[in-house]
């Protein structure tokens, strides 16, 4: 099965996403990506994340979000409160603790691009905290800490939520609680990019209609032609496959309740199983899903098994469904589908232990039924879906955008029904959204525009290559630290380190003499720039090398317990400086080496990396459960109950049982073959068996096999597998 639009390969050949694809790959530039719904956001970022050069972090403003973008919360990546930010202000919170252990540091400090989906719905003082966060450890001096910002969303959808009491502290601040009046934003030459092809619809009347209802220009006429689409007490056929639109979530759950109350045949429910760290506000459909045969539903995630039978936001009829199984049959083509359990990761960034690289870490997974009642659903909640045939009680709506959001969720004008008569009091607009765009609409960047912020981005990879300020404000940290405290203990290793200050200080003089050569050969396209670039390199490391020299052999010694760790931090900060920057002078330094964005990129995260001190940390202490209730879930196994019937009878979700048994697994008391199923553990084991000898990751695991195969079932083979290392040959 074949959604009814356009190609990925089609989509990413649209001009404005192209565009927006070089401004992504080849300049530093801040953008801001945005289009009407159905213009190819979500495809655009899927393949950004499949294709980038660049080490990315994706972030989302809600769970829900997150998890359909493929990243993670802003507030938990960053662990901001959900206060609001008040600038110059510090962060707060007695369930917040901002400070970052050293993996979180690395990752933020090697990111080269920091996505945001659903840019509509972060308040500008979020973008600020993010600010704040960046400068504090990475350039101080530029916002967003010098890192790319790629936001991707639709003013004219849902905004951001602000609250009275919230909006009194902020309006001080912010002249809206909009996105773009964050403060930091506002420091920098950020672009807009607009997508305008909609591949959602293709009616242009109705592609008229809805843009007049998205910038605020319905007139009489533009209300005459949709409400021709009103139908008093219109009562859909049966077979028909309409969805209510509602405005609120109360009026939704009445209207699927009633309906599935009228459905005379058995109801089944079904339990999601939720393992690890999943959060309930998070979940991406009902926990408990109760279900008809002949219920209307619809689709909540894509096919993962590749067969594309159905994707996120498909309608159908359930026609047959059993404690065991549950079989849809689908709106679109009317295909027969027996469905099984999907699974939702709950994912943090992490550093592979192997490249390097920032990847996805899986904390909590969820599987459900990917479905959901679908008589009715939220305006909010059908955000990014597409519908053959809706009904739409849009009069009541109370947020900017709302209207529109409903209206474009349909793909024909013909395929939409109203409940009531539309009127302008339904299309709320907010003037300062208005306004952003019709600026944003006059200053689109072109060909010219990307040609000249290419040499700029590359112009300040330069400097970066060639400025020694984080030399020398971490040297300078430490000296005055030497000076204040061991003066006359150390006299003779003060005066060199005064030798060595002087020396830095004509070193950046160097510096700042080679910009202004390196400057006019870039402007000029000079070809004889990477020569000068190998040389400079070669004569700024040899200088720099007798400061290391000096660093290194130091001994400093103190058996003040304060000053020692001062000491210590100072002492790190400059070693870190140090070595990145004797290291990234040393490979650009290179006669092979061309420079180039995304060769310099690369290269300075892998040093940046080594530079860094490695992460410690002290083996945790496993928690004894106050009632053991871990060994009542095996005595209970050992007596014959299944997985399910423990569960069952000790009110516990399955996932949790069998982590409990997970322990014994890997004691040596169980093993996994008694509690996965034989192929599912062969398939598992041939991914183990690839590498013995070096730990994999249940993320990497996951990858390889079967969408069928759980997150929980490859920790039982896995905890067998490393506890005992099975035989190569084993069939067991």
């Amino acid at each position: 099965m074949k959604r009814n639009s356009e190609s990925i390969e089609k989509i990413m050949k649209n001009e404005e996403i192209n565009l927006a694809w070089q401004f992504v790959k080849n300049t530093g530039a801040h953008i801001f990506l945005t289009g009407k719904s159905g213009t190819g956001k979500t495809t655009f970022l899927r393949t950004l994340k499949q294709q980038v050069p660049k080490r990315m972090v994706v972030l989302a403003p809600t769970g829900i979000a997150a998890i359909n973008a493929g990243g993670v919360t802003i507030h938990s990546f960053f662990q901001l409160p959900f206060s609001p930010h008040i600038p110059n202000t510090t962060f707060k919170s007695k369930t917040t603790n901002f400070r970052f252990g050293k993996e979180k540091q690395r990752i933020i400090r090697t990111m080269d691009l920091l996505v945001i989906d659903e840019i509509s719905m972060v308040r500008a003082d979020l973008l600020d905290a993010v600010d704040t966060v960046l400068r504090r450890y990475r350039d101080r001096y530029k916002p967003f800490g010098g890192v790319q910002m790629l936001m991707i969303g639709d003013l004219q959808q849902l905004p951001p939520v602000a609250k009275d009491d919230e909006w009194r502290l902020l309006q001080q601040h912010y002249e809206s609680p909009y996105f773009f009046s964050s403060n930091a934003l506002q420091q920098t030459e950020y672009i807009t990019i607009e997508l305008k092809h909609v591949f959602r619809q293709s009616d242009a009347l109705f592609l008229d209609l809805l843009n007049q209802i998205r910038t605020n220009r319905a007139d009489n006429r533009t209300f005459e032609l949709l409400n021709r689409r009103y139908i008093p007490n219109f009562n859909p056929p049966e077979d028909a496959g309409y969805i209510r639109l509602t405005t609120h979530n109360y009026q939704a759950q009445q209207i699927n309740d009633r309906k599935l109350s009228e459905l005379s045949s058995p109801a089944f429910s079904f339990h999601a199983e939720v393992t690890g760290n999943f959060p309930e506000q998070s979940y991406p459909t009902d926990e408990t899903l109760t279900v008809k045969k002949q219920a209307q539903v619809m689709f909540v995630k894509n096919d993962s098994s590749g067969q594309g039978r159905y994707y996120n936001g498909m309608l159908g009829k359930i026609i047959d469904v059993s404690q065991q199984e549950i079989t849809v049959q689908s709106n679109d083509e009317n295909t027969t589908i027996k469905l099984s359990r999907e699974e939702w990761t709950n994912t943090r960034y992490v550093l592979n232990k192997k490249t390097q690289e920032i990847t996805e870490e899986v904390e909590g997974t969820f599987r459900q039924y990917p479905l959901r009642l679908a008589w009715a659903v939220t305006i909010h909640k059908s955000q990014g879906l597409t519908f053959e045939h809706a009904i739409i009680d849009a009069q009541h709506s109370f947020a900017h955008g709302q209207t529109y959001v409903a209206l474009s969720r349909c793909k024909t004008l013909d395929g939409l029904v109203l409940s009531t008569p539309l009127d302008p009091s339904a299309v709320i607009c907010d003037t300062k959204v208005n306004d952003f765009n019709a600026y944003a609409a006059a200053h689109q960047p072109d060909d010219e525009m990307l040609s000249r912020m290419e040499k700029t981005y590359k112009l300040a990879l330069l400097d970066e290559l060639f400025d020694f300020r984080p030399v020398g404000l971490a040297f300078e940290k430490l000296f005055r630290l030497l000076v204040e405290h061991l003066s006359k203990k150390l006299p003779l290793l003060l005066t060199e380190y005064k030798q060595a200050r002087e020396r830095l200080d004509e070193l950046s003089k160097v510096a700042v003499k080679f910009k202004l050569q390196y400057t006019q050969m870039l402007s000029t396209e000079d070809s004889s720039i990477d020569k000068r670039i190998h040389s400079a390199a070669s004569y700024f490391h040899n200088a720099l090398s007798s400061l290391h020299e000096l660093h290194s052999k130091s001994s400093i010694e103190t058996d003040n317990k304060a000053l020692k760790n001062q000491l210590l931090e100072r002492q790190t900060e400059l070693h870190e400086a140090l070595v990145f920057k004797l290291g990234i002078l040393e490979y650009e330094s290179r006669p092979e080496v061309s420079f180039s964005v995304s060769d310099y990129l690369s290269q300075k995260a892998k040093i940046q990396l080594e530079a860094m001190t490695p992460q410690t940390s002290s083996p945790r202490k496993s928690k004894t459960p106050k009632t053991n209730t871990r060994q009542i879930t095996y005595t209970m196994f050992q007596q014959g109950l299944s997985v399910t019937d423990i569960a069952s009878q000790r009110g516990l979700a399955e996932s949790t049982i069998l982590t409990h048994l997970q322990f014994y697994v890997s004691s040596g008391e169980l093993s996994s073959a008694q509690l996965v199923d034989a192929d599912k553990r062969d398939e598992i084991l041939t991914i183990l068996k690839r590498q013995p000898s070096e730990k994999q990751t249940l993320s990497e695991i996951r990858a390889a096999v079967s969408a069928t195969i759980t997150y929980a079932e490859i920790s039982l083979v896995m905890a067998d597998f490393y506890r005992n290392r099975i035989p190569l040959d084993s069939k067991n």
